[in-house]
């Protein structure tokens, strides 16, 4: 990697992504190579590659959802204008193309950057096993070339396929980046908010994509805490803002979707507190077998995430990866009709307020502490390092119920094995007091036959604060707890 090569000074963050895309395009190997980029949309994928090919001297092309031919005639007058060709450039197929990308490093390493790839593959499907023919590893054109060819997209059911199995591609690329969005202390940070509070109420409505703040509601930041039901009116709840329709393009714009409504209708299970498989079919109203498709095809696309339940690991949980997706189900499409009138969209908001604390708020806090345990806790918190973060379910026979853990901690014991350091209760606008702690007594009893509980922290996470019974109770050695202001520290820098 060449350290002369700085991070651009308008770039937020992405110190790992910048490093991974200039090592790769200054890696030294004397023939092509080929990377790969993807993510969600809106994260800054666009920005990364302008902003390396601007300080390599790089050739980027950003494909549009348009025919072979074109396409082809639009990339050719792209290469003409970068090499300063004299006469006009003409491509009479893909494998013509290709081979001229390669030609375009000459004698030195060369960023070559197709964004949007998808667009380009839709219209010709074969156009990855061209690249893997022209990238042969004894092929004279890839031996002559030092580019670094890097294939971009945001359809990430797409992008995934690309180095998977036995795809075309697969075994040829040295980089597979993925962007990813920020999470809750970058976004507290990027969007300029000190007040932990009203973080967390930012980025349980948009999270961590960048865009959201700079093109979409033009830095429009909430002023403090006062200020953000207002805030949510004006941005996510405005129909004349592009937040307001962006959770319904996120959908559409993946490829080979049949049908928009049933994979809307599962994510809207999802966002109404359906966890399992089992739950979203009853909610969608088909049969379990009707959904492992959409299912799957959800988590390819990166909206959807499937996590085992740390307690029974046949058990599978799926939740929201974008928090705006989570808003949009619980709160904007339920009265879709009445927020795109905006005839009185703050007495609706008053009215669906309850909605947001208990679909949006509850869950997004738990899922907060989670990744504050898994990135940020101190490591000698729970008493052992860290392996897996999630949460599970408790039967409990003796009294006909089931407990759902929010929080459950494993860790790697000095010795090597593997323990039980904590369970926990997650509660976002709940003072929690002893009862709480009683419940998670009971829950480690009940584990105590499975698991080695002898090590188990109890811990509670409130953002309304602790009774004086359970702040007394945590003097105790196995009682944590965890307030907002720990989850967002004010020297975040050191985090």
């Amino acid at each position: 990697m060449d350290p002369l090569i700085s991070k651009p000074n308008d770039m937020f963050d992405r110190d790992r992504e910048w490093r991974a895309l200039i090592g790769f395009a200054t890696s030294g190997q004397p023939n092509a190579t080929l990377g790969v980029v993807s993510g969600r949309r809106r994260q800054g994928k666009t920005f990364l590659l302008e902003a390396l090919c601007e300080a390599t001297g790089g050739f980027y092309f950003a494909a549009d959802q348009a025919t072979e031919s074109e396409s082809l005639r639009y990339l050719a007058a792209a290469v003409a204008e970068f090499t300063q060709s004299p006469l006009p450039i003409h491509f009479d197929d893909w494998r013509q193309a290709v081979d001229t990308l390669l030609a375009v490093s000459g004698e030195r390493e060369l960023p070559v950057v197709i964004d949007e790839f998808p667009y380009l593959a839709k219209a010709s499907p074969v156009l990855p096993s061209i690249i893997q023919s022209a990238l042969a590893p004894r092929r004279a054109e890839r031996r002559n070339s030092r580019a670094r060819l890097l294939l971009c997209g945001s359809a990430m059911s797409f992008m995934g396929s690309l180095l998977a199995g036995g795809a075309p591609l697969r075994g040829r690329a040295g980089l597979e980046l993925i962007v990813p969005t920020l999470d809750y202390l970058l976004a507290a940070e990027f969007w300029e908010i000190a007040d932990p509070r009203l973080a967390f109420l930012v980025h349980a409505v948009v999270g961590g994509t960048p865009a959201y703040r700079r093109e979409f509601v033009e830095d429009d930041a909430p002023a403090n805490l006062a200020d953000f039901d207002d805030w949510v009116l004006r941005t996510a709840l405005n129909p004349s803002s592009p937040l307001f329709r962006e959770a319904r393009y996120l959908l559409s714009e993946e490829p080979g979707l049949r049908d928009p409504g049933l994979y809307h209708s599962v994510l809207a299970a999802v966002a109404h507190g359906n966890s399992t498989s089992g739950g979203i079919a009853s909610y969608v109203g088909r049969k379990a077998s009707d959904i492992t498709h959409p299912l799957a095809v959800l988590e390819d696309c990166g909206l959807l995430r499937r996590e085992s339940d740390l307690f029974r690991g046949n058990r599978m949980i799926y939740r929201i990866n974008e928090p705006l997706v989570t808003f949009y189900q619980a709160i904007t499409r339920p009265d879709w009709a009445e927020w795109e009138r905006a005839r009185d969209s703050a007495r609706l908001w008053k009215r669906r307020r309850h909605r947001f604390e208990s679909n949006v708020l509850g869950p997004h806090f738990e899922e907060v502490c989670r990744i504050w345990v898994a990135d940020y806790a101190p490591d000698d918190l729970f008493g052992g390092h860290i392996t897996r973060v999630g949460s599970g379910m408790v039967n409990d026979p003796t009294q006909k119920v089931t407990h759902e853990v929010d929080i459950a901690v494993f860790g790697e014991l000095s010795d090597g094995t593997e323990a039980l350091l904590s369970i926990g209760e997650a509660k976002w606008n709940e003072v929690m007091g002893m009862g709480h702690l009683d419940r998670l007594h009971r829950i480690r009893d009940l584990l105590s036959s499975k698991f080695d509980t002898s090590r188990t922290k109890l811990t509670c996470y409130s953002a309304a604060g602790f009774m004086p019974a359970l702040q007394a109770a945590a003097n105790q050695g196995d009682v944590v707890l965890i307030n907002l202001d720990q989850l967002y520290p004010k020297d975040r820098a050191d985090q």
